[in-house]
């Protein structure tokens, strides 16, 4: 045995010196390797596909975790394009109101509506605005496009709107082509007033616009209120059935106009903190604002 291993070392110092000085052995060396390369290749193998699958399932693990997240960005990108899509038709609807506050010429209030009441053929609303912003019941209130009703009842935070195609509600109207004046009931559908009180031969056509007439003292003249639908004369009544269509969008809207008709200005905001008793300087109001109301039992 070590015979063998003598013979072995000395082999060995004699192909290192052989190399070192003759490149003789170079043609074994690549004869060899041949024959190496593939064996430390292939031991080389489950290790390379090891770490080749490690790195496919963390790009997958990675690339599933980043479509998840872009997934979400996406959602919620989509999500605030439909609330400034949203945001932009209010402001729209809010632009149109405004213009159609300068046209009126009186001052208004735009109140957004809080509540519907589902009381069968009671059409009132609630809003956000009350006595704090000088609401006061029979107020009349407008849309866009023409009459919705009047104020019901006014609280302090809130007012119910009783719309003009409620049961209880009539409005003075008169025709526009002719001036015509009758008064329009609400038939307890939201898309239908009734005119009760006409002739057959009354000079009324399909068609015809309905404006405020301005008698009764709610509702200031001008302001339109329906269009007439089609009607047939009865001769066994003495009163025909006709009917129209509201001008305002009663069941679309969100946002509603209050409209005060006096020529004085509301403070249109809620009222200040009375002064401490401790103030020695005396307030004087100021211009417009109405002075305190005395107790009663003065």
């Amino acid at each position: 045995m070590t015979t063998r291993l003598i013979v072995a070392l000395i082999a060995s110092i004699a192909l290192l010196v052989t190399e070192q000085k003759s490149p003789r052995l170079d043609a074994l060396r690549s004869s060899l390797s041949v024959l190496v390369d593939p064996i430390k290749y292939l031991v080389d193998t489950p290790i390379v596909a090891l770490n080749n699958a490690k790195e496919s399932v963390s790009s997958y693990s990675s690339l599933k975790e980043e479509n998840k997240k872009l997934r979400e960005d996406q959602f919620i990108t989509k999500s605030k394009l439909l609330k400034f899509d949203a945001l932009e038709k209010e402001n729209i609807h809010l632009r149109a109101l405004l213009e159609n506050s300068f046209k009126l010429g009186e001052q208004v209030l735009i109140a957004e509506l809080l509540s519907i009441k589902m009381v069968p053929y009671e059409h009132i609303v609630v809003v956000n605005k009350g006595t704090r912003f000088g609401v006061h019941p029979q107020q009349p209130v407008l849309d866009t496009n023409g009459v919705v009703g009047q104020v019901f009842r006014a609280l302090p935070f809130s007012s119910e709107i009783m719309l003009i195609t409620d049961l209880n509600h009539a409005i003075p109207v008169q025709v526009n082509r002719n001036g015509l004046l009758t008064i329009a009931v609400g038939s307890g559908q939201i898309n239908r007033l009734n005119l009760p009180f006409l002739p057959n031969n009354a000079d009324i056509r399909p068609g015809d616009l309905l404006i405020t007439s301005g008698l009764g003292g709610i509702f200031p003249p001008g302001y339109p209120v329906g269009v007439v639908d089609n009607f047939t004369p009865d001769a066994t009544k003495p009163f025909p059935t006709i009917t129209a269509t509201p001008k305002a969008m009663l069941d679309r809207n969100r946002e509603l106009m209050i409209v005060w008709s006096k020529s004085s200005p509301v403070l249109l905001s809620a009222p200040p903190m009375p002064p401490t008793p401790s103030t020695s300087t005396s307030m004087t109001p100021a211009p417009g604002t109405p002075a305190p109301a005395k107790p009663k039992d003065e």
